[in-house]
């Protein structure tokens, strides 16, 4: 073999080798590791369409990470993590940031309707509560309202939905929702804070017992009552519905968004159905009979 012929040779080699390399790394949604940031408030919905986008991609393994929504939000901007859940409306200083750091315009994907909801121990007499006992209770020294912890997103959203500041507020804390509805019974005076997903799941047997433990107030605003069920979710009317959407810093079509498409599908949505919240992207099907 001659000296050119020789080097010919290598320079192809190195050039398939590269192209193997090249295609080895390229982005792929339906297979590889991801890590999903959520805040607690709404794991179960996470995990499910964790769950049912491994059972579709069985060579991908998504791990659910529950982390307080503004610190998952910060991780994200800091490149330590490719994808979050978040509820709370971003200010528009916090879109500049996302895409200063991420490169990639702020469009989030809004999969689901769920709702901040006020609950009392089930021996309570209290019915309902209104706007303004909401509004008067978080500035009184009382601090009838319990939230789940510091820097959730159910604080944020209140305090948002107020035109407060969390800091501006006032208020307990027990640590974590499920330990929240536990220990509720202790305090009958006080009022818990929570997310509805922490137990809407209608036939799971851990949500019914934690949903038999305390009742839920409907909200009055301006003399109407608004529950947080299908309906009141729907259409916006019960006062404190948020919709979840996800955030990416991902700008090929890897896994992040690969999950991210999976749950916006008719699949995902009938994952979020059946988690009890309302789906964000409702099919409407139509059927003629002739």
């Amino acid at each position: 073999m001659n000296n050119p012929f020789k080097i010919v040779l290598l320079v192809c080699i190195t050039i398939l080798s590269g192209c193997s390399k090249k295609n080895e790394s390229s982005p792929s949604y339906n297979k590889g590791d991801l890590t999903i940031l959520t805040d607690e408030s709404f794991q179960s919905v996470t995990e499910a369409l964790a769950e049912g986008y491994m059972i579709n991609y069985p060579e991908t393994k998504l791990k659910v990470v529950t982390k307080k929504e503004d610190l998952g939000f910060l991780d994200l901007l800091n490149d330590k993590a490719r994808i979050v859940v978040m509820s709370r409306e971003l200010s528009p200083d916090e879109i500049k940031e996302y895409e200063k750091q991420v490169e990639l315009k702020f469009l989030p994907a809004k999969f689901a309707a769920d709702a901040v909801v006020f609950v009392v121990p089930n021996t309570s007499s209290k019915e309902s509560i209104s706007m303004d006992e909401i509004q008067k209770g978080l500035q009184s020294e009382e601090k009838e309202f319990i939230f789940d912890g510091t820097n959730s997103s159910n604080l944020n959203f209140v305090a948002q939905k107020l035109n407060k500041e969390p800091k501006e507020l006032k208020f307990s804390v027990i640590p974590g929702s499920k330990n929240l509805i536990e220990e509720l019974n202790k305090y009958p005076d006080k009022i818990g804070v929570i997310g509805l997903n922490t137990f809407s799941r209608p036939y799971d047997q851990a949500s019914i017992e934690l949903r038999n433990k305390v009742k839920i107030l409907p909200v009055e605003n301006k003399g109407k009552l608004y529950t947080p069920d299908y309906a009141g979710m729907r259409e916006m009317k019960y006062p404190f519905t948020r919709i979840l959407y996800f955030l990416a810093n991902e700008g090929n079509f890897n896994i992040a968004n690969g999950f991210i498409r999976f749950s916006c599908t008719q699949l995902g949505q009938m994952i979020v159905q059946k988690e009890g919240l309302q789906p964000y992207n409702i099919y409407k099907r139509e059927v003629q009979m002739r």
